[in-house]
């Protein structure tokens, strides 16, 4: 009778392994290296369509995604902004909460997701289908529901990952985030992007003078969505959509602010007051502190105040509290490049 032979992996200590730092790295590369070489023949019609769609859109690309993809997003939407392609990211998470005032038909969303199933990601395509908005989905996946509600796809296939496991996602990351960076040198080759035009969107010429802009520098000062505190609700959905900043602003008569609504405030009415919504006025609803900064306020700063109370804009006023502008959270990334 013939025995069964075991065999038994030899194990190893972590200080042994510590050894093959440098082997284990060099595999890593090599791998996400070819994931990136293996887009090349992926390119093909859908692509070029992608290209011609952004450089046509007369709004933004907003860039979306979860978990990694969003990572990826976010840095390809910074990379198209620095390149003469406004875009901005936004989690799909975030949608339900005030993102969606600053969409209009004339954007278009690229939607990332290696899957092309990720619910998160799927719950927010509605919307977009609603709101008429273009999707261009990325996934490695043709045949996914992504790819099926998107206007154009463009797939990012890769083999297996570089994690010797094949499960953290690095070789798929590293190919979407390659993919965008494909779409926007495309488009900076059909813009004709010069290096002047570079310096306008970098002001001073160097990324560090970002610093140095303010307020006053990237307000908004035209068509500011203003509301009647004592407007009917009704009659302010209306005016807070037009104004594209998912907000608006109350003023007295002499020109200074006391208070504001948004998106949130608007469905947290809705749902408490439901039929009887259309009785109540701004008034009943604003924030009456809202936040403020000043004309030489460093966008910098303003970043940071935004992301410290989750909020999307803030005013721009004088000493006096009389507005001169809005800053939203689009124009301040653009700065973040």
């Amino acid at each position: 009778m013939n025995k069964e032979i075991k065999t038994e992996k030899v194990k190893t200590t972590p200080e042994e392994r510590l050894h093959h730092a440098r082997e284990y790295a060099a595999r890593c590369l090599r791998e996400e290296a070819q994931a990136v070489l293996d887009l090349i023949p992926q390119l093909d019609e859908n692509f070029e369509k992608a290209v011609d769609m952004m450089y046509r859109c007369r709004g933004k690309i907003i860039v979306t995604g979860v978990g990694k993809s969003g990572n990826v997003g976010a840095k390809i939407a910074a990379t198209l902004s620095s390149t003469g392609t406004p875009a901005f990211f936004i989690n799909p998470l975030d949608a339900y909460h005030g993102d969606l005032g600053v969409m209009t038909p004339d954007d278009i969303v690229l939607a990332i997701s290696n899957s092309g199933q990720t619910d998160e990601l799927l719950r927010f395509v509605p919307i977009l289908l609603h709101m008429h908005v273009p999707i261009i989905g990325m996934s490695r996946n043709p045949e996914s529901l992504l790819a099926k509600y998107s206007e154009i796809h463009i797939k990012v296939f890769v083999d297996h990952e570089a994690c010797p496991l094949n499960l953290a996602p690095t070789s798929s990351t590293t190919a979407a985030l390659a993919m965008g960076d494909a779409l926007a040198i495309a488009l900076m080759q059909v813009r004709d992007f010069r290096p002047r035009d570079f310096a306008q969107f970098h002001p001073g010429g160097e990324l560090g003078k970002r610093l140095l802009t303010k307020a006053e520098d990237v307000m908004r000062t035209e068509d500011l969505p203003i509301i009647p505190e004592d407007m009917n609700l009704g009659k302010a959905i209306i005016n807070v959509s037009k104004g594209l900043l998912g907000m608006g602003v109350s003023l007295d008569s002499d020109n200074r602010v006391v208070g504001l609504i948004t998106d949130g405030d608007i469905r947290r009415a809705m749902e408490k007051w439901q039929a009887r919504f259309f009785d109540h006025t701004v008034s009943e609803i604003m924030t009456r502190t809202p936040k403020i900064v000043s004309p030489s306020t460093k966008v910098t700063e303003i970043q940071r105040v935004m992301h410290q109370y989750k909020i999307h804009s803030v005013l721009v006023c004088d000493k006096e509290k009389h507005l001169l502008g809005i800053v939203d959270s689009y124009a301040a990334s653009l700065l973040n490049q």
